[in-house]
Parts: C-alpha cells; sequence; structure tokens
C-alpha cells in the first residue's frame, strides 16, 4: 500500500519559515516526479513547488526566492523549504508523486500551513 504522509506544518508569524516533509511507502520515489499543492479555503488548489525526477524544480511565481523544493530518494522523502512566510501562504500543503506516464498518482493527506501578521 502506497502512503505519503506530510509533516512540519503549523502556525507561525509572517516572516519565520518551515519546512514541509512528504514520507513515502510502498513506493520507490526515484522512479516519480514529485512535488506540492497548496489549497486555501476559497481558493483554488495551486501547484506551489515540483521536482522531476532528474532534479529539475519549478515554483510558482508566488513563492519564487522563498521556497525550495528538494529531494532525498535515499530516504524516499521530499522537502519543502519555506521562508519568509507571510499570511498569502496559509493554506493546506499536499504532496504527491506522479510517474511520468501519468498512469500512477499519489497524494498525501495534507499539513496545514497558517502564518499570521
Amino acid at each position: 500500500q502506497v502512503q505519503l504522509v506530510e509533516s512540519g506544518g503549523g502556525l507561525v508569524q509572517a516572516g519565520e519559515s518551515l519546512r514541509l516533509s512528504c514520507v513515502a511507502s510502498g513506493v520507490i520515489f526515484s522512479f516519480f516526479n514529485l512535488g506540492w499543492y497548496r489549497q486555501a479555503p476559497g481558493h483554488q488548489r495551486e501547484l506551489v513547488a515540483a521536482v522531476t525526477r532528474g532534479g529539475n524544480t519549478n515554483y510558482a511565481d508566488s513563492v519564487k526566492g522563498r521556497f525550495t523544493i528538494s529531494r532525498d530518494n535515499a530516504k524516499n522523502t521530499m522537502y519543502l523549504q519555506m521562508n519568509s512566510l507571510n499570511p498569502e501562504d496559509t493554506a493546506g500543503y499536499y504532496c504527491y508523486a506522479k510517474s511520468n506516464s501519468g498512469t500512477r498518482e499519489y497524494w498525501g493527506r495534507g499539513t496545514q500551513v497558517t502564518v499570521s501578521s
């Protein structure tokens, strides 16, 4: 059974940092493209950051220069380092793993990030 479990969310003040982790079991992370989405109440789901199997990354414009995505295939773990957080970053953050073909896709249940002003 494949499971992706996020952790690291919490309540912080504006300007502070958090590091989210996504740990996978039942699947070999190195075979997948990975990423983070977020969704706030009343807002559409937004792709925050993604990293390919080869290590190429891309980011939403709203987080460029503040967030860094990384992966440790040996640990079957992905990270999202979030710096200079602001209230607009408040959302549920969800990690995913997708195969190149798109036929296999797995999601975590999310971790809440709340940034107070």
